[in-house]
């Protein structure tokens, strides 16, 4: 068969636009759903062995156990370096307390050691990065102290360049408040200022941060005092950053603040309970998150085993509150969002359990979805990033 000119074109033509429908008619992979996590607990009297790797399927919210980690000592806080090379855990272990350093394998959630140093005080409880990702800072609660460590270029934990002690008065609370206990830390989000949350002082503190030397100055003021007795415990940053929550474990309230960020300084303005007027009983606020959509502060309340829910103004930043929801289980010390922002977990302790509930977009309401069991005194969870 003789192919003319005419018809060769009409053939490249035909081709042409057979291999264009093919190409757009094919389908697009879909998302990975599935996304590892670290699980810290403690290890004494519990049966634990350390760290495990969890999945998360951020489609259903079924968080299935995939193993350990790693064996350690009281992970009581584990925290995932933005790179997600690295992990840090802080081993809970009073007078002979550490912080350990780990490889982060990223496919199977394995960790291995790297270095393990004193934590330089007792008990440490919290830990997190500063924004460039060179220092991690440690919270020493028994000790009330706070420690800033240089992360080395092959994730090791280098020879500490702050270590600084918490002062000012005491709350009045004479068995909680006998001393200062540091149980939070975190920089400022333009990385400026580090905050401290300390319990027995009834304050958040407040330091100058050297990015490029890893040192902390007191700033002026050096403190915003909260109400004799709150205990505060965490803190959490509005997602707009001008607005400070803070959660305090004794009086069982969150106190919210206006920030200056060219002070790093903080302004009460209001004060809310976490619980119900009719609640009677023990309670001891635990964990705060705000969501990244800015609508919504969430706080865990271990006693009444509660998460309460509170809107958040766009407008000044105030709480009003939208809810209160079960955990599913006991103690919820720690809870948080998954990375696509439409479950939050919460680490029930004494019940050995994990819940995950769907947070309604509209109404920051919570509907559980998931429950994994037979975790040993699970109390933290890091995700880690795709």
């Amino acid at each position: 068969m003789k192919i003319t000119r005419r018809s060769f074109a009409f053939l490249v033509f035909v081709t042409s636009l057979l291999a264009l429908t093919s190409t757009t008619a094919a389908p697009k992979p879909a998302a990975n759903p599935h996304r590892l996590a670290l699980v810290g607990t403690y290890t004494e009297k519990t049966g634990s062995k350390g760290i495990y790797t969890f999945e998360f399927n951020s489609v259903t919210g079924k968080l299935t156990q995939k193993g350990i980690a790693a064996e350690t000592l009281n992970p009581s806080w584990v925290a995932i370096h933005p790179s997600g090379k690295f992990a840090y855990a802080a081993n809970e272990a009073g007078k002979q307390s550490t912080i350990t350093a780990f490889s982060l394998e990223a496919q199977s959630g394995k960790l291995t050691q790297l270095n393990q140093l004193s934590a330089l005080g007792d008990d440490p409880c919290y830990l997190s990065f500063d924004k460039t990702g060179k220092y991690l800072l440690a919270a020493n609660y028994s000790s009330g102290n706070v420690v800033v460590f240089p992360i080395l270029p092959d994730g090791k934990l280098g020879e500490h360049t702050a270590n600084v002690k918490d002062t000012g008065s005491l709350g009045p609370n004479k068995q909680r408040q006998e001393g200062p206990h540091a149980h939070w830390v975190q920089v400022s989000p333009d990385n400026r200022f580090v905050f401290v949350s300390d319990l027995g002082l009834d304050a958040i503190l407040s330091y100058r941060f050297d990015a490029t030397k890893g040192t902390l100055t007191p700033n002026d003021p050096p403190a915003a005092k909260l109400r004799a007795g709150s205990g505060p415990r965490h803190v959490a940053f509005s997602s707009n950053g001008k607005f400070v929550y803070v959660i305090s474990e004794l009086s069982n309230t969150v106190t919210a603040f206006n920030y200056d960020p060219s002070k790093g300084t903080l302004f009460e303005f209001q004060v809310l309970s976490t619980l119900p007027t009719t609640f009677v009983g023990r309670n001891d606020d635990a964990e705060i998150l705000t969501h990244d959509n800015g609508k919504w502060l969430f706080a865990s309340n271990r006693g009444s085993d509660t998460i309460a829910v509170f809107s958040i103004s766009p407008t000044d930043g105030s709480l009003t509150q939208a809810g209160l929801f079960p955990t599913g289980g006991k103690e919820p010390r720690h809870i948080t969002i998954d990375p696509t922002g439409q479950f939050l977990l919460a680490e029930n302790q004494n019940s050995n359990t994990i819940a995950v509930f769907r947070i309604d977009p509209g109404t920051g309401a919570l509907t559980q979805v998931s429950l994994a069991d037979n975790i040993p005194s699970p109390v933290c969870i890091a995700f880690l990033p795709h």
